[in-house]
């Protein structure tokens, strides 16, 4: 028996002497390839980014490690650099490409590179080639003779290494939280753009003889992924805070997804204009289910022009608050309505159509005189906008950018609403047309109240339709606004005090002799309002809209220029009757004082 177990003692030590003497040899032949194969390995790695890139670019690395059995390299203090010489050289023959770029990483890993079938095939095939935290520069430039350039090269690349290898292909090229810095080298002075915590996937990039003219490929690649999560970035005024929570965008698909995107200011309501030193509209918006389809990555990649067939933004708000306790920095607004924002952007932009689905809008003002703050929804917002676009090629075809929008007043009246804007106009003309119905007029009050110190007692509004062309300095059109049993108070406000009370006399002078209580009448005749309005030029473009439409529902409702003359000079003979009376009792009273 004790035999038997010391036999078997002996065959395990002598299997385990086995393993250990065939591990050590493994290592020690591992160990002599590798310092065999290094030099030979950074004299092919730097030949072989020089052929495959037409001598544009040199890599410049501090060490190499290779282990030939496991297939795992890396690179340390890697530097991927252009050849400034060779660059100029290329754009003397307009071989030259619009983009530049500068890469550099402490470390580049290479993963299952597969070394028996590069040497038994000539086929170097690497699974994953990993850029750890690398810092990406790039550089564009436009030139006229990349105009329309297909994302496929002109010479294969398969050229160049051809004599090498007969195949170089790397399943997935990864840049794991890189920091990216865009340089725009089109006008006179640069303009530069940076994110960080941004990841790119490469995927399947080969060269091979057909890879060059195969059109599924992107630049070699079968596609490239995207994504960023959780960016944060503080505007340069020191105002708001901007978040875009979780993007990702594939090439192959042409999609992009924002989970959400959040510009959130720094102060509160009213601290805000207090910081920003005037009367600074401020704006808070969140969005979310943001998602564009359709986007050309080539073209954005040769000319950074933005194009996709579709954008779609659903569930978000939109909120803007201008504080009138403070001054206002009059700056003349003109120009800056939004399709002439549109055509000043640095880049340029295509999106064949919008879709809006349920946003909320909000425009709000805080009014000192009524030490209220009134505001105006637009709730539930939906619809289309077609033609966003600055691209001239696009213009030329189609030059107006068209929306057509459903919302519900504040959250009661359906309104409907169509704009036009020409986007080649040098007056920024665009018109405006739409219907709102059955709304209860008394809804409005959370407006007419802080704003107008208005008050509104009853009021059935049946339809406000309106159709309005406008430029930069004038809108003219027609208001048609039938409504019943139409009743308001003035309002003033109590000294001391943030409270509002009704002005008899005036309120009864404004229905009874201003206000039509019906349009139509009782006699069925209807009141449509002409409208001529003249743009103050310091005054936004919602302002510009909002101030059109509410010249002609005054109109509409009796309030013209005549009959509001008609109620001051009726109050002004209140005002002297009333000093005649008090003028009287003074009189009197000294009389009876003199008397006695």
């Amino acid at each position: 028996m004790v035999l038997k177990v010391s036999k078997k003692y002996m065959i395990l030590k002598w299997f385990a002497a086995a393993i250990l003497f065939s591990a050590l040899m493994l290592g020690a032949i591992t160990w002599y390839l590798s310092i065999k194969l290094k030099p030979i390995l950074t004299a092919e790695i730097q030949e072989l980014v020089v052929k495959s890139t037409d001598s544009l670019y040199h890599i410049e690395f501090s060490s190499i490690s290779t282990n030939v059995l496991t297939g795992i390299s890396a690179l340390e203090d890697v530097k991927i650099s252009p050849d400034t010489n060779i660059y100029h050289k290329l754009i003397n023959l307009k071989r030259a490409p619009n983009n530049l770029y500068k890469i550099k990483l402490k470390k580049l890993a290479v993963r299952n590179f597969h070394a028996y079938r590069m040497w038994r095939h000539k086929k170097l095939n690497i699974d994953l080639l990993l850029f750890d935290n690398p810092c990406v520069v790039m550089t564009n430039r436009q030139f006229d003779f990349n105009e329309d350039k297909l994302p496929q090269p002109k010479k294969s690349p398969y050229d160049y290494i051809s004599k090498y290898l007969k195949e170089l292909r790397i399943q997935t090229v990864e840049f794991k939280n890189a920091s990216f810095k865009y340089v725009d080298n089109n006008a006179a002075r640069p303009v530069i753009d940076s994110v960080a915590n941004l990841n790119v996937t490469l995927k399947d990039w080969l060269i091979d003889a057909h890879s060059a003219t195969d059109k599924s490929r992107l630049y070699l690649l079968k596609d490239v992924l995207i994504n960023l999560n959780n960016y944060n970035f503080a505007t340069p005024d020191s105002l708001y805070y901007l978040n875009l929570n979780y993007l990702d965008f594939s090439a192959s698909s042409g999609k992009l997804n924002i989970k959400s995107f959040n510009l959130s200011p720094r102060y509160e309501e009213m601290k805000f204009a207090d910081t920003a030193g005037n009367a600074k509209e401020r704006y808070s918006i969140q969005m979310s289910n943001i998602n564009l389809t359709g986007i050309d990555l080539p073209l954005y990649i040769l000319k950074q022009e933005l194009f996709a067939k579709e954008m779609n933004i659903a569930n978000g708000t939109l909120s803007v608050l201008s504080n009138n306790a403070f001054p206002k920095k009059l700056t003349v607004k003109t120009g800056q309505d939004p399709h002439q924002l549109l055509q000043k952007l640095n880049g340029q932009l295509c999106i064949e159509k919008l879709n809006l689905s349920n946003v909320d809008i909000s425009y709000a003002e805080f009014n000192p005189n009524s030490g209220h703050k009134g505001v105006i929804t637009f709730e539930q917002t939906s619809g289309t906008v077609t033609n966003v676009t600055n691209v001239e090629k696009t213009k030329a075809k189609n030059p107006l950018m068209v929306a057509d929008l459903t919302s519900y007043l504040m959250g009661s009246g359906k309104l409907e609403v169509n704009f036009k804007f020409n986007l080649n106009a040098a007056d920024g003309a665009f018109s405006y047309s739409g219907v709102l119905s059955n709304m209860d007029g008394r809804t409005l009050n959370r407006m007419t109240k802080p704003l107008g110190m208005v008050r509104v007692n009853s009021g059935d509004i049946k339809k406000l339709e309106f159709n309005i062309d406008a430029n930069d300095e004038q809108a003219k059109g027609k208001v048609r606004f039938a409504y019943n049993d139409l009743s308001v108070a003035l309002l003033k406000r109590v000294k001391g005090e943030d409270r509002l009370v009704k002005q008899g006399l005036m309120s009864f002078l404004a229905n009874a002799l201003i206000m039509n209580s019906d349009n139509p009448n009782a006699a069925g005749v209807f009141v449509s309002a002409p409208v001529s309005y003249t743009r103050v030029k310091t005054a936004s473009f919602f302002n510009f809209i909002w101030k059109t439409l509410f010249q002609g529902v005054k109109y509409s409702v009796g309030l013209t220029p005549e009959k509001e003359k008609k109620v001051k000079d009726q109050i002004a003979k209140f005002g002297k009757m009333k000093m005649d009376r008090e003028e009287r009792i003074k009189r009197r009273a000294a009389r009876l004082k003199g008397n006695k």
